[in-house]
């Protein structure tokens, strides 16, 4: 990930939010009690980008048996959790350039249809302990399209990375496809 705006000398200053507990429990319902793996999120903000700090917990993988390490779907789990809470916390504090009007209602409505990852790549270097890690997200750019009359929709390119405190690491990219907004 290149140095968040917040590192850089020329970047203009950010905004920090804690973590929102009533938010994080709403964004969390979608999924299944033993899937909720995301505990904390910080979220910062600055210049229309924003980016959060989280820390997860993954007891047992809701899907398999213990691997000892946080494997491919459940970095994409922790992602989507970590993605769908910076998205509402913008949301409600007006953060992201390409939400300004979207609504916490407008937000629940899209968060399963309509938010859509349309490329995810990741790099494993040294396993991560899925029992206790961090992870860090950032919207890189957010830009509106209309491709060619249809429908517009907004595109995301985002950044992500997991580590522990063993050194385990994980980073990857993806991008995103808001459709049907408002």
């Amino acid at each position: 990930m290149t140095a968040p705006a917040a590192d850089r000398t020329d970047a203009p200053p950010r905004r920090s939010y804690p973590t929102d507990e009533e938010l994080l429990a709403r964004v969390l319902v979608p999924y299944k009690a033993n899937c909720k793996y995301l505990k904390a999120a910080e979220v910062t903000a600055g210049a229309g980008l924003a980016a959060a700090r989280c820390e997860f917990a993954i007891p047992e993988s809701c899907y398999i048996d213990d691997t000892g390490h946080l494997n491919a779907v459940e970095v994409n789990i922790a992602y989507n959790q970590m993605m769908y809470y910076l998205v509402a916390k913008s949301v409600r504090e007006g953060l992201l350039t390409g939400f300004e009007g979207w609504t916490l209602d407008d937000f629940w409505r899209h968060q399963l249809p309509d938010i859509l990852i349309a490329r995810f790549a990741s790099n494993f270097r040294r396993p991560v302990d899925p029992r206790r890690f961090t992870g860090e997200m950032e919207f890189r750019s957010v830009t509106r399209r209309t491709p060619g009359g249809a429908a517009p929709f907004l595109h995301a390119q985002t950044a992500f990375r997991y580590q522990d405190a063993h050194g385990g690491r994980c980073d990857g990219e993806a991008t995103l496809a808001f459709v049907n907004v408002p």
